[in-house]
């Protein structure tokens, strides 16, 4: 059955987006700006997608559209993770468990927003390794940094902001944070779904 999810441009793509932000959910319009393909050809794959398992669906009552995302669940979801995520470490933890990620984060405290870039990506071209926004314990994040830069080998460049300023600095387009924005990236938290929103 895993054959059938290979064999169109628009289903890798699909499967790039949501092996890469497997917190995340998406709707029709949203995918489709996102990957830059015919809508029709979007609805047709995320069908096939769900017929198969790999993805599944949830309605928002409150604006009434449906929202897609990965099933971690599915049974071959580790090993699709492995072969589409761009992320080297995001790769490394799903094969840990799929919280993984959320208990490592917990004990630096209220982490809104974080995102991989840089040499933790593969194609990106970023200066910045990883962009944390939120409430957090400067000594945890330090040691948490400190872990990532041991499994990675190397010096990670990260940088820290409060939520607000984030916020902030993404209204107005400001070039630090849109750069890491538009270029290669992977979405590790985004819990307000800030990044999701045109």
């Amino acid at each position: 059955m895993i054959d059938a999810l290979f064999g169109s441009k628009t289903r890798v793509k699909l499967l790039h987006l949501f092996l890469n932000n497997p917190e995340r959910s998406f709707y029709v319009r949203e995918i489709t700006r996102k990957i830059d393909e015919q809508i029709n050809s979007v609805r047709r794959e995320l069908a096939n997608m769900l017929t198969i398992g790999i993805i599944k669906t949830t309605e928002n009552s409150s604006n009434n559209r449906l929202y897609y995302e990965v099933n971690q669940a599915y049974m071959h979801y580790k090993p699709l993770r492995q072969i589409f995520a761009d992320s080297k470490l995001a790769t490394a933890a799903s094969t840990s468990g799929v919280n993984d990620w959320g208990k490592r984060l917990k004990p630096l405290g209220d982490i809104r927003v974080m995102l991989f870039s840089g040499s933790l990506v593969q194609g990106s071209t970023g200066e910045v390794d990883v962009l944390i926004a939120g409430s957090v314990n400067k000594s945890q994040v330090k040691k948490f940094m400190k872990q990532l830069e041991e499994e990675e080998g190397h010096t990670l460049n990260y940088t820290v902001m409060s939520y607000e300023d984030f916020y902030y600095r993404l209204s107005i387009k400001d070039r630090f944070v849109v750069t890491i924005i538009a270029g290669k990236h992977s979405v590790v938290a985004d819990t307000e779904e800030i990044l999701s929103k045109p």
